[in-house]
């Protein structure tokens, strides 16, 4: 049940090429695509908007249609969004205002097979991109009225009065200082996704059919309640994921969270994983590769495996790892827990829950009524369960789906409206748990586990408005390369090094992808590994790196897998690249690619100098006895 991302190659080289679009005597705004580099497997593309009117463009659209061999991996100075082979570019703030006889421009990198194709259909603002045909030039009026109706310690809510337009407004965008957080159809919306007792600013944009937009409103200052936020400055949080399988062959469990000493320096558990079942549910079962509700919340631990030293009795409401998570917590007020629901292998029926309303609205609650109400069910002759038998256990739910959009897991459903659904999908999720939290005055946190191929990024993820509805999101730091390759390479490397084949991809990448698409800095957390990814077979040369292999390394549970708390201790020569972020074990047969304290030590100082949110561990199990990953990080978080 490894977290793996299977990637795309999209590196750059040498190659300049020009295919501009033929402009027309231009009646309005011009849009021109400009192929500025091209490398064989993929292009790098630049359009240049120019305003040949004589009034300013407040805010622009540029939608375009691209052949089925080709993919946008990644972009900027715009933010994105995809359906099918359809692709829309928005403005960001900074760029939204176009005077008379300036231009603002985006690009993009494009991967492709065969020949070479670029953009067609291209629309600007609704009208063609050579600046004929006319059509609707005229924007809407400026919303008026904007007011905060309502408020929690995560959202803010907002009411306006209606534009108007000579044709007809099509919805509004809301602006969060300046930023794009969400569009709606109606007067009214709520932005979610924020700290608490914090004061934020807001305006709102007209659009109409053509895509004009109005100029924005007056802005309007809200403040939310007090309540639990993500990491405030000075402070990160440090997430670890709890396997519910792990206390069988690794024979770990919670108490070794408590013993270890990572139980003292955790902000987050994320308890892995909820199942989803075909009908879109969340729900428990007890059978193997669908659920494990004995696990969960079934099995009797004797005095010496409780964290408590108290041993379970036979018929008590609640046992198994949801009855020591709780006893954790009772250890550790601060520490939050949190169901994470789906991964890898339990992925497969996201997209049905998140294809409609209904769909959206029985999928939240039914994960609020098991896993945060906790009414569990009495199954398979075992006493524990019944209604709130786990209330208090989960202080909030993870959305961990690999991935909207992209192929995952074979088996996957995938759809390309899981993109734009993913979104509706944790806007319904942060209604429900925000609308409960209110009922019992408390606050519910959503996370996510997200993407770091920008492909999948772009095909699943609307940044900003994923971002308004959480509370933080944890992004795969991991996986980048693996033995379904034939080729070592660094699998969680902080940067990308020049000489690397590809496909490139780093920790610094990821986030940077999703900071230009609008994350908020401290609602990003990085994923860091407590396993290696290893080869056999791999020649010397370049001490093994970027070599052939005869293929996966023998391993304890998976080939071309092993935990931190194995390779530390095994034989060979350890090969460190500062520079980069990244570290290699070498025996002259085996090469394996994995982090260690130094390394993520590393990676700490580089969440702290650019503003991050703190890092999250996949999994626990995976570090030593003395949790000496987990206090690598803990010390330089606070040094």
């Amino acid at each position: 049940m490894r977290l793996r991302m299977m990637a795309t190659a999209s590196a750059l080289a040498a190659g300049l090429a020009l295919v501009l679009a033929p402009v027309a005597q231009a009646a309005g705004p011009t849009a021109a695509f400009t192929k500025t580099q091209d490398w064989g497997t993929g292009y790098e593309g630049r359009y240049v908007i120019t305003n040949s009117t004589s009034t300013t463009i407040n805010g622009w659209r540029v939608e375009f249609d691209l052949a089925s061999t080709v993919t946008v991996n990644s972009y900027w100075d715009a933010a994105l969004t995809r359906s099918g082979t359809h692709y829309t570019f928005t403005n960001l703030s900074w760029n939204a205002s176009i005077a008379p006889g300036a231009t603002a421009s985006f690009g993009f990198n494009g991967s492709y097979s065969g020949t070479f194709s670029g953009p067609t259909n291209c629309r600007l603002n609704g009208a063609p991109c050579d600046g004929s045909g006319g059509g609707d030039t005229t924007p809407p009026t400026v919303p008026t009225g904007l007011n905060v109706t309502g408020t929690t310690s995560s959202s803010i809510s907002l009411a306006w009065a209606a534009s108007t337009d000579n044709v007809g407004v099509t919805g509004y965008d809301v602006y969060r200082g300046g930023t794009f957080a969400l569009s709606v159809s109606g007067t009214s919306a709520t932005v979610g996704g924020l700290a608490s007792s914090t004061s934020y600013s807001f305006t709102v944009r007209a659009r109409d059919a053509a895509g004009n937009v109005s100029a924005a409103s007056a802005a309007v200052t809200g403040t939310t309640q007090s309540g639990p936020p993500p990491p405030p400055p000075g402070q990160f949080a440090q997430v670890g994921y709890f396997t519910q399988w792990g206390i069988y062959g690794r024979n770990f469990k919670v108490r070794d969270v408590e013993v270890s000493g990572a139980a003292s320096r955790l902000t987050h558990i994320n308890y892995a994983f909820g199942n989803v079942s075909s009908t879109g549910r969340c729900f428990e079962a007890n059978q193997a590769g669908v659920g494990d509700a004995w696990a969960d919340y079934q099995r009797r631990f004797a005095a010496g495996e409780s964290v408590d030293g108290v041993a379970d009795t036979f018929n008590q409401p609640l046992a198994g790892n949801f009855n020591q998570l709780r006893k954790l917590k009772a250890r550790h007020p601060g520490m939050k827990v949190l169901i994470s629901l789906g991964g890898w292998t339990w992925s497969r029926y996201f997209s049905d829950a998140a294809l409609t309303d209904a769909s959206r609205q029985a999928f939240a609650a039914s994960c609020i009524d098991l896993f945060i109400k906790g009414n569990l069910p009495i199954m398979g002759g075992e006493p524990q369960g019944g209604p709130g038998s786990a209330y208090g256990v989960f202080d909030g739910i993870d959305i961990d789906w690999e991935w909207p959009g992209s192929p995952g897991n074979v088996g996957n459903i995938v759809r390309p409206e899981d993109k734009h659904n993913f979104t509706l999908l944790l806007t319904e999720l942060r209604r429900q748990l925000n609308t409960y939290g209110q009922q019992v005055g408390r606050q519910f946190l959503l996370t996510a586990f997200l993407p770091a191929d920008p492909a999948k990024i772009s095909a699943g993820v609307e940044i900003g408005p994923v971002f308004n509805q959480l509370d933080f999101a944890t992004v795969q730091g991991y996986d980048f390369h693996g033995s379904w390759e034939n080729r070592t390479n660094h699998q969680s490397q902080l940067r990308i090094p020049a000489a690397d084949p590809g496909p490139r991809f780093s920790v610094e990448s990821a986030i940077g992808a999703y900071r230009a698409g609008g994350a908020p800095a401290r609602e990003l957390v990085v994923g860091v590994p407590a396993y290696g990814r290893g080869w056999q077979g791999v020649g010397s040369t370049n001490n093994g790196l970027y070599q052939a292999s005869s293929g996966p390394a023998p391993g304890t549970w998976e080939a071309g897998t092993e935990d931190y708390k194995v390779l530390k201790g095994r034989a060979g020569t350890r090969f460190r690249d500062t520079t980069n972020g990244a570290l290699w074990l070498y025996d002259g047969n085996q090469w394996w690619s994995y982090d260690d304290p130094t390394l993520l030590t590393q990676k700490a100082n580089w969440i702290k100098s650019n503003g991050l949110g703190g890092a999250m561990i996949w999994s626990l199990d995976g570090d030593d006895a003395q949790a000496s990953l987990n206090a690598a990080l803990r010390n330089a978080f606070n040094s």
